[in-house]
Order: C-alpha cells, then structure tokens, then sequence
C-alpha cells in the first residue's frame, strides 16, 4: 500500500508547489508593475537577513529578471551584525553558489545595541535605525538606486494595527518611499504575498535559514502580540487578514477625520464626495 501512495504523493507535493511558486512569482511582478518598483537600467540592492522573507524576495526576483522585458542589476547584501553565534559563512557559500553579485558588511552593531538598551527592553527601534543608516551608505558604495526589502503583507497589516494602537496613526508600511535624503527608492516587492505562502515555499526550496537571535529571543514583543491577535483572527474568520489588506488599498478620507487630507471646513451643499450619503446605513 505505502509503495503505491508514496509516488501520488511526492507528484501532488510537487504540484502543489509549483503552484505556490507561480503564485508568488505572479504576485510579486503584481506589486512591481502596481507601483513602478523597477525600471530600466535599475540597480537592486535586495537586503538579505537569512530569514525566510529575504530569500524568498531574492529567488523571486533573480527568476522574474530572467524573463523581465526590462534590463536590471541585482546584488544582495547582508549586514553581519556580530551577533554571537552568527554563521558568518552560511549567506556567503549560498550566494557563490546562486551565482549572484553580494556583498558582506561587517558593522558590530550588536555590541551597540545591547549597550545602550536596558536587558529586557525591546531593542528593535535602535536596532533598526542602526541597520537603516548602514544599509543607506552600502547602497550608496555599491551604485545602487533601490533598496529592496523582504517586507510582505502580514509586516503590512501588522503595522497598521501598530501604529493604531500604540502610536494613534493610521499608517502602515508602504510599498515604496524615497529615503529622507532622497538617494535611494526603497521597495517591498513582497507586499502582495501572504506570510505563509512564503514560509511554505522557504521550507520548499531548503533555503539555509539563519535565526535573528538579537531580537527574536524577546517576548511580548507588541509586534508579536499583534501577530498573535491576527493568527487568531484568521483562525476563527479565514481571509479576514486579506480583507484588512484590501481595506488599506481602498481608502475613502471623506469618511475619515483628517481634515489634512479631506476639506470638511469648505464642505458645502452640493459637494460630491467618494459614496455619497452613506451617514444613516448600517456599517
């Protein structure tokens, strides 16, 4: 029975996967056309951490480069951050042997970080303003114009609900910016592409995946309890974090209350504004 079963299957397996890579591959060219991620001449500088999300992001786009009707560089970069334990090794042997343009910077920003913050005290805010500064200047050395991070759609609609709860903003994480000095285009390809899909096609494709022991050691992280009310969600309701997702591309600030972004001072009999009079239904 088992030499019968074994064979449907690995073919089911395989098929299953390969769906699960034409649809990521699908919905990252998506979100590059969506919203102008890469250009002609472009050099990308794909940030890679070890982790699922950034090397998912890099194989994703090596293959849509392939068969790109635009010409464009790509290299990755990974900041050795002097973590103890770090497998300074695995990323380098990895990318000799894809065959891609990296770089290795090597900046002790653990020692820093585990200096200046209190133990026990989420070290992720320095951490990242660190990572940022440094990332900026390599782009800068290796001639590259964007940045491109392994940021995904889960990052996204945790950090809408981030910012409401703990910073009184309706912001999130957008798919694309100009850095402050306006140097470098950062861009999250992966914005389109649900967390476990990639997970599913990390563990697929057996990528070397290194651990973040600076920060993921941490509990009750508020991006973590975040992450857990939305697990929870999509539990009890499936595709309620797409919805969320959906909302965030569909924005009406007339039915909102910044009058930064919507003149209700100036409102006047007769104005047209994005679905009428909705003020007595039931939403």
């Amino acid at each position: 029975m088992n030499d019968i079963i074994q064979p449907i299957h690995f073919e089911s397996r395989s098929t299953n996967f390969n769906r699960l890579k034409g649809r990521l591959e699908s919905s990252v060219g998506k979100a590059i056309g969506d919203f102008n991620m890469i250009e002609e001449g472009d050099t990308v500088m794909v940030c890679l951490s070890g982790g699922k999300d950034s090397y998912t992001l890099l194989d994703i786009l090596l293959t849509l480069r392939k068969r790109a009707p635009i010409d464009f560089r790509i290299v990755a970069m990974n900041l050795d951050q002097k973590q103890p334990g770090f497998p300074a090794d695995v990323l380098p042997n990895y990318l000799k042997s894809i065959g891609v343009d990296f770089h290795i910077e090597t900046q002790d920003t653990y020692s820093i970080v585990k200096e200046k913050i209190p133990e026990g005290k989420t070290t992720c805010s320095l951490c990242s303003r660190l990572r940022r500064g440094i990332i900026y200047k390599v782009a800068g050395e290796l001639g590259a114009n964007k940045i491109a991070l392994g940021h995904h759609r889960d990052d996204m609609v945790e950090t809408l609900f981030l910012n409401m709860f703990f910073g009184g903003k309706l912001k999130a994480m957008p798919p694309k910016l100009v850095t402050d000095k306006g140097d470098h285009i950062v861009i999250r390809p992966l914005a389109y592409c649900a967390e476990k899909d990639i997970a599913r096609y990390a563990r697929g494709m057996e990528f070397p995946i290194i651990p973040c022991n600076l920060c993921g050691s941490q509990e009750n992280l508020q991006r973590q309890n975040i992450k857990q009310m939305l697990h929870e969600w999509e539990r009890q309701y499936p595709g309620r974090t797409q919805i969320i997702f959906s909302a965030m591309q569909d924005v009406r600030t007339s039915h909102l209350l910044d009058t930064k972004l919507f003149d209700f001072v100036n409102l006047k009999l007769g104005t047209k504004v994005d679905e009428g009079d909705v003020a007595f239904d039931d939403h």
